[in-house]
């Protein structure tokens, strides 16, 4: 059986300016990637859906996919599908294209809080969220891959 899918996904989210940063390590097999992306005028609970979008998206079809994550945006998402599940009073009534796609890509996920501890690829990933919605507040909405070099220092096991 092949490891697991392991995604480190942090986002950081700037209520009063509404601008949001996230940005996510992927071990797929032993090789690393990772990608950081931000947008002005986005919401707290869309900044979560559309960093876990990002991270979710273009994975390989089989295999087990492991979300760690120390974010309470994201760590929310599958409470929240969970309880609509329950009580359909408690469903989305906004942000409706994202919540489809996270209740779609969560059925092969296990979601797991991470610890933000220096030298971890929780607190790289929340590091680089930092930077993404600081370069979202000055330079605008964008979506870039984090560069090999940077990476390597992210404290992959």
């Amino acid at each position: 059986m092949p490891a697991p899918i392991r995604i480190w996904l942090e986002v950081a989210h700037h209520g009063p300016f509404r601008i949001g940063g996230w940005a996510f390590v992927r071990d797929i097999g032993g090789e690393v990637s990772g990608t950081a992306g931000g947008q002005r005028r986005i919401e707290a609970e869309r900044a979560g859906l559309a960093a876990l979008a990002a991270a979710l998206a273009d994975l390989p079809a089989a295999g087990a996919v492991e979300l760690i994550t120390a974010s309470p945006l994201v760590l929310a998402i599958p409470r929240r599908i969970a309880k609509a599940a329950e009580d359909a009073a408690s469903a989305p009534s906004e942000n409706l294209d994202l919540w489809a796609k996270a209740m779609t890509a969560l059925g092969r996920v296990s979601v797991r809080q991470g610890q933000a501890g220096a030298g971890t690829p929780t607190a790289f990933a929340a590091a680089w969220a930092d930077l993404a919605r600081d370069r979202a507040k000055d330079k605008g909405d964008f979506t870039a891959a984090i560069p090999k070099p940077n990476l390597a220092k992210a404290g992959v096991p």
